[in-house]
């Protein structure tokens, strides 16, 4: 069994990848493109895989986001802290998520927050139809059937880990709404993933 890392080396880890990452970008913004791609290939796919549960699986809608969060990043070049309080990570990711807010704003696919109900009662078979068509995952196809806020708040919160205020801040609502948004999330998601976990026995 590998040993737990000790604090002092966790944190010099998490210090050593600022450093890598900030001189990455600093050799970017000076028009290095190795440097730039090295950059993309550390930090792009996962920032890719936040998008696409971001927007329901909207990969030409992710791949717009990602382009926008980079672009973004490499005019800070010059000016970026690599001890700074946020990672280089957690900065895309925060730009990303509200690209992904943003443009579904635009696109008035999301209701007020009292209007937000719950997926109809088809979804099951159009989740199922998404599973076997596009290989996706059981948890990724149950994210995309939720409505789009509840989808944001749980990604958010469960898998990116961000706090109640700072998802407030990104979906531009309370604190309380987002306790509710993500309350409502889980308890969807567990009953599609129970119900997917029974399809999947049934056959």
């Amino acid at each position: 069994m590998r040993a737990a890392l000790s604090p002092a080396y966790a944190g010099g880890a998490m210090e050593d990848a600022r450093e890598i990452e900030a001189g990455l970008l600093a050799s970017a913004g000076q028009g290095d493109g190795a440097a730039a791609a090295a950059l993309l290939d550390r930090l792009g796919p996962r920032l890719m895989a936040f998008s696409l549960r971001m927007t329901a699986g909207d990969r030409a809608l992710a791949e717009d986001i990602v382009q926008e969060a980079f672009l973004r990043l490499w005019k800070r070049a010059a000016s970026w802290d690599a001890a700074g309080a946020a990672q280089m990570s957690t900065w895309l990711g925060r730009v990303a998520a509200n690209l992904a807010v943003d443009a579904k704003r635009r696109s008035a696919r999301i209701a007020p927050l009292d209007d937000v109900g719950e997926p109809a009662d088809d979804a099951m078979p159009v989740l199922a139809g998404m599973i076997r068509a596009e290989g996706l995952s059981a948890l990724d196809a149950a994210l995309a059937s939720l409505p789009d806020r509840q989808r944001q708040a749980v990604v958010l919160r469960h898998v990116e880990g961000y706090s109640n205020p700072d998802i407030a801040a990104m979906l531009g609502c309370g604190v309380e709404a987002v306790e509710s948004l993500t309350a409502r999330g889980k308890r969807r998601l567990a009953d599609l993933l129970r119900d997917t976990e029974g399809d999947d026995h049934g056959r």
